[in-house]
Protein backbone atom coordinates (compact mmCIF):
# COMPACT_ATOMS: atom_id res chain seq x y z
CA UNK A 1 0.00 0.00 0.00
CA UNK A 2 1.33 3.43 -0.96
CA UNK A 3 1.31 6.09 1.79
CA UNK A 4 -1.08 9.02 1.31
CA UNK A 5 0.37 12.17 -0.23
CA UNK A 6 2.19 14.48 2.15
CA UNK A 7 0.11 17.59 2.93
CA UNK A 8 1.59 20.89 1.83
CA UNK A 9 2.48 23.52 4.39
CA UNK A 10 -0.49 25.89 4.68
CA UNK A 11 1.23 28.89 6.23
CA UNK A 12 0.87 32.68 6.36
CA UNK A 13 4.44 33.89 6.73
CA UNK A 14 8.06 32.76 6.95
CA UNK A 15 10.86 33.88 9.26
CA UNK A 16 14.56 33.30 8.48
CA UNK A 17 13.78 32.28 4.89
CA UNK A 18 11.98 33.05 1.70
CA UNK A 19 8.81 30.93 1.39
CA UNK A 20 9.62 27.22 1.05
CA UNK A 21 7.69 24.29 -0.35
CA UNK A 22 8.20 20.67 0.57
CA UNK A 23 8.74 19.91 -3.12
CA UNK A 24 11.73 22.25 -3.10
CA UNK A 25 13.29 20.14 -0.32
CA UNK A 26 13.02 16.78 -2.12
CA UNK A 27 16.27 14.89 -2.03
CA UNK A 28 16.80 15.80 1.62
CA UNK A 29 15.44 14.33 4.84
CA UNK A 30 13.19 16.99 6.37
CA UNK A 31 12.55 17.52 10.07
CA UNK A 32 9.43 19.62 10.67
CA UNK A 33 9.25 20.88 14.25
CA UNK A 34 5.76 22.07 15.21
CA UNK A 35 5.89 24.33 18.26
CA UNK A 36 4.35 27.17 20.22
CA UNK A 37 6.56 29.69 21.95
CA UNK A 38 4.54 29.34 25.21
CA UNK A 39 4.88 25.54 25.23
CA UNK A 40 7.35 24.57 28.00
CA UNK A 41 8.52 21.33 26.32
CA UNK A 42 9.04 23.22 23.04
CA UNK A 43 11.25 25.84 24.68
CA UNK A 44 13.22 23.45 26.90
CA UNK A 45 13.60 20.45 24.62
CA UNK A 46 12.26 20.31 21.07
CA UNK A 47 13.49 23.66 19.73
CA UNK A 48 17.01 23.26 21.17
CA UNK A 49 16.99 19.73 19.72
CA UNK A 50 15.98 21.06 16.28
CA UNK A 51 18.82 23.62 16.50
CA UNK A 52 21.24 20.77 17.27
CA UNK A 53 19.96 18.74 14.32
CA UNK A 54 20.42 21.74 12.05
CA UNK A 55 24.02 22.15 13.24
CA UNK A 56 24.89 18.44 13.16
CA UNK A 57 23.74 17.43 9.68
CA UNK A 58 24.79 19.02 6.38
CA UNK A 59 22.07 21.31 5.01
CA UNK A 60 22.12 19.49 1.67
CA UNK A 61 21.26 16.22 3.48
CA UNK A 62 18.83 17.29 6.24
CA UNK A 63 16.53 20.32 6.24
CA UNK A 64 14.99 21.62 9.47
CA UNK A 65 11.79 23.67 9.38
CA UNK A 66 9.85 25.08 12.29
CA UNK A 67 6.08 25.54 12.17
CA UNK A 68 4.70 27.95 14.76
CA UNK A 69 1.26 26.40 15.17
CA UNK A 70 -0.86 28.36 17.62
CA UNK A 71 -3.99 26.71 18.96
CA UNK A 72 -4.25 28.62 22.26
CA UNK A 73 -3.26 32.01 23.72
CA UNK A 74 -3.52 33.61 20.28
CA UNK A 75 -3.24 37.18 21.56
CA UNK A 76 0.07 36.48 23.30
CA UNK A 77 1.74 34.77 20.34
CA UNK A 78 1.60 37.30 17.51
CA UNK A 79 4.13 37.83 14.75
CA UNK A 80 6.11 40.52 16.59
CA UNK A 81 6.45 38.31 19.66
CA UNK A 82 7.51 35.36 17.48
CA UNK A 83 10.19 37.45 15.78
CA UNK A 84 11.64 38.46 19.15
CA UNK A 85 11.39 34.87 20.42
CA UNK A 86 13.30 33.48 17.43
CA UNK A 87 16.03 36.11 17.82
CA UNK A 88 16.36 35.64 21.58
CA UNK A 89 16.58 31.85 21.30
CA UNK A 90 18.91 32.10 18.26
CA UNK A 91 16.67 30.00 16.06
CA UNK A 92 18.01 30.56 12.56
CA UNK A 93 16.39 27.74 10.58
CA UNK A 94 13.27 28.57 8.53
CA UNK A 95 10.11 29.00 10.61
CA UNK A 96 6.64 29.23 9.10
CA UNK A 97 3.51 30.55 10.80
CA UNK A 98 0.68 28.04 10.52
CA UNK A 99 -2.45 29.51 8.91
CA UNK A 100 -5.29 30.00 11.43
CA UNK A 101 -8.49 28.13 10.66
CA UNK A 102 -11.54 30.41 10.90
CA UNK A 103 -13.75 27.47 11.91
CA UNK A 104 -11.52 25.79 14.52
CA UNK A 105 -8.81 26.65 17.01
CA UNK A 106 -6.59 24.09 15.28
CA UNK A 107 -4.49 25.75 12.53
CA UNK A 108 -4.44 24.43 8.95
CA UNK A 109 -1.10 22.56 8.81
CA UNK A 110 -1.59 21.13 12.29
CA UNK A 111 -4.97 19.79 11.18
CA UNK A 112 -3.64 18.47 7.85
CA UNK A 113 -0.94 16.44 9.64
CA UNK A 114 -3.30 15.29 12.42
CA UNK A 115 -0.98 16.67 15.11
CA UNK A 116 -2.04 16.18 18.73
CA UNK A 117 -0.34 19.25 20.15
CA UNK A 118 3.10 20.72 20.63
CA UNK A 119 5.86 19.83 20.40
CA UNK A 120 5.35 17.54 17.43
CA UNK A 121 7.99 16.29 15.03
CA UNK A 122 7.42 15.09 11.50
CA UNK A 123 10.15 13.39 9.51
CA UNK A 124 9.96 13.25 5.72
CA UNK A 125 12.14 10.98 3.65
CA UNK A 126 14.08 12.14 0.59
CA UNK A 127 11.00 11.60 -1.60
CA UNK A 128 8.95 13.89 0.65
CA UNK A 129 6.88 11.13 2.29
CA UNK A 130 5.90 11.27 5.97
CA UNK A 131 7.84 8.54 7.72
CA UNK A 132 7.41 9.56 11.34
CA UNK A 133 5.05 11.84 13.26
CA UNK A 134 5.52 12.11 17.00
CA UNK A 135 3.86 14.21 19.70
CA UNK A 136 5.82 15.17 22.80
CA UNK A 137 9.46 15.06 23.77
CA UNK A 138 11.61 12.83 21.56
CA UNK A 139 14.86 11.43 22.88
CA UNK A 140 17.95 12.70 21.05
CA UNK A 141 19.22 9.20 20.31
CA UNK A 142 15.83 8.07 18.99
CA UNK A 143 15.62 11.08 16.67
CA UNK A 144 19.22 10.61 15.52
CA UNK A 145 18.49 6.95 14.76
CA UNK A 146 15.40 7.84 12.73
CA UNK A 147 17.28 10.48 10.74
CA UNK A 148 20.22 8.10 10.22
CA UNK A 149 17.94 5.37 8.89
CA UNK A 150 16.36 7.78 6.43
CA UNK A 151 19.75 9.05 5.28
CA UNK A 152 20.94 5.46 4.76
CA UNK A 153 18.04 4.58 2.46
CA UNK A 154 18.59 4.63 -1.29
CA UNK A 155 17.10 7.79 -2.71
CA UNK A 156 14.39 6.06 -4.78
CA UNK A 157 13.19 3.31 -2.44
CA UNK A 158 9.53 2.36 -2.83
CA UNK A 159 7.87 1.99 0.55
CA UNK A 160 4.60 0.71 1.88
CA UNK A 161 2.56 2.26 4.64
CA UNK A 162 4.16 -0.31 6.98
CA UNK A 163 7.56 1.37 6.58
CA UNK A 164 7.13 4.03 9.26
CA UNK A 165 10.27 4.51 11.33
CA UNK A 166 8.70 5.78 14.53
CA UNK A 167 5.46 6.24 16.38
CA UNK A 168 2.62 8.03 14.62
CA UNK A 169 -0.37 9.58 16.32
CA UNK A 170 -3.66 7.70 16.16
CA UNK A 171 -5.52 10.85 17.09
CA UNK A 172 -7.01 13.58 14.93
CA UNK A 173 -6.97 17.00 16.53
CA UNK A 174 -10.39 18.55 15.98
CA UNK A 175 -10.39 21.45 18.39
CA UNK A 176 -13.09 19.77 20.47
CA UNK A 177 -10.79 17.95 22.87
CA UNK A 178 -11.58 20.24 25.80
CA UNK A 179 -9.18 22.59 27.56
CA UNK A 180 -5.55 22.39 26.60
CA UNK A 181 -2.86 21.59 29.11
CA UNK A 182 0.89 22.15 28.96
CA UNK A 183 3.56 20.10 30.66
CA UNK A 184 7.33 20.53 30.43
CA UNK A 185 7.80 16.77 29.94
CA UNK A 186 5.08 15.99 27.42
CA UNK A 187 4.05 19.23 25.72
CA UNK A 188 0.81 21.13 25.12
CA UNK A 189 -2.54 19.69 24.05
Amino acid sequence: MVPPPTPSLDVDQWFNSEPLTLDSLRGRVVLIEAFQMLCPACVTHSLPQAVRVRKLYPADEVAVIGIHTVFEHHDAMGLDALGVFLAEFRITFPVAVDRPDPISSIPATMRAYDLQGTPSQILLDRQGRVRSSTFGVVDDLALGTRIGRLLAEPTQTPISSDAAIGPSPDFRATGDEGPSACDADTGCR
